[in-house]
């Protein structure tokens, strides 16, 4: 047990008056005492989600407070979130984001696999480590493997027809009007990256680099793979070499090959992930879109642009 000062967001597409009672049953639960309650979100003016948060003090096991979070997320159909309260002393400054999932609704490993008519084989082996149960660097080689042969033109025709995740362009207009420091860690390869970067202007990327000779996919990739201990150095080194700490870092991913970036960074945000992601990461959203993170950073709908 342990006293310190918390943050409880509650993010909905509708918050009613039901949920809400739900939600001050845990704070009663677990003896916390209200210091403040804002309405960050208003469907009634103009939001596209309700979004209330409270600033909270007791002596609690935070771990305990987290886990009945998560379950009332679930229950509810909504997103509760706790975080330490260190709004008044940190600033964050840096947002790393896997990509495959997270920033867009597809896993690019599956897509190439299917245009090259190995489609199942990948996907089921691509679903095993998305969960934890194979090692990435091993399973990411044999997908890969099966990728020898496929003509380079179709990387842009599926890189052309690549959907946005809800709420993306929104978060990543405001960090970049906000001065945030944006980057990709990913698994995935940095053909999509850059073109994510051109269209929604991430400050870098690092992925995977497809090798192609001869306009053909040869099933190899480039030296180091960015694998989940990868993503982790990459946000710590891009933090230091900005001159940020690891509390002003923020990292947001679906899979079990970003737990260890989301446990390094400041705030790590599971989105719309696994349950055992879910399970694992501080922070979890998956009612709401992808800019429901400016919300969790305390900003009200009137400090951001539509």
């Amino acid at each position: 047990m342990a006293r310190g000062d918390l943050i409880l967001t509650v993010l909905a597409p509708r918050l009613t008056a039901e949920i809400q009672a739900q939600v001050n049953a845990l704070v009663v639960q677990f003896g916390l005492q209200e210091k403040s309650t804002q309405r960050l979100a208003d469907r009634q003016h103009g939001a596209r989600i309700d979004c209330i948060e409270q600033r909270l003090v007791g002596e609690v096991d935070v771990e305990a407070v987290r886990n009945a979070a998560l379950v009332l997320s679930e229950t509810l159909s909504v997103d509760v979130v706790i975080q330490a309260d260190t709004r008044d002393h940190v600033q964050p400054r840096l947002v790393c984001f896997d990509m495959d999932s997270t920033l867009i609704k597809a896993e690019v490993i599956d897509e190439l696999a299917r245009r090259h008519g190995v489609g199942d084989e990948v996907a089921e082996v691509t679903e095993r480590a998305m969960r934890g149960e194979l090692d990435f660097k091993a399973s990411f080689r044999e997908r890969m493997s099966k990728l020898a042969g496929l003509d380079e033109s179709v990387l842009a025709e599926i890189a052309a027809e690549l959907t946005l995740m809800e709420g993306v362009e929104r978060l990543m207009a405001n960090l970049k009007r906000l001065g945030y420091r944006t980057a990709i860690l990913s698994g995935g390869f940095t053909y999509f990256a850059h073109h994510l970067q051109a269209t929604l202007g991430f400050d870098e990327i690092h992925a995977n680099e497809l090798v192609i000779e001869n306009s053909k996919v040869t099933g190899a990739v480039s030296e180091p793979i960015v694998d989940a201990e990868r993503k982790a150095e990459l946000l710590e080194t891009i933090a230091l070499r900005e001159g940020f700490s690891l509390a002003q870092t923020i990292a947001v991913g679906d899979g079990a090959n970003d737990l260890k970036m989301l446990a390094k960074a400041g705030m790590g945000v599971a989105f719309r992930a696994k349950p055992m992601v879910r399970a694992k990461a501080r922070q979890a959203i998956s009612a709401v879109g992808l800019d429901g993170v400016l919300y969790l950073l305390g900003y009200h709908q009137q400090d951001l642009t539509p």
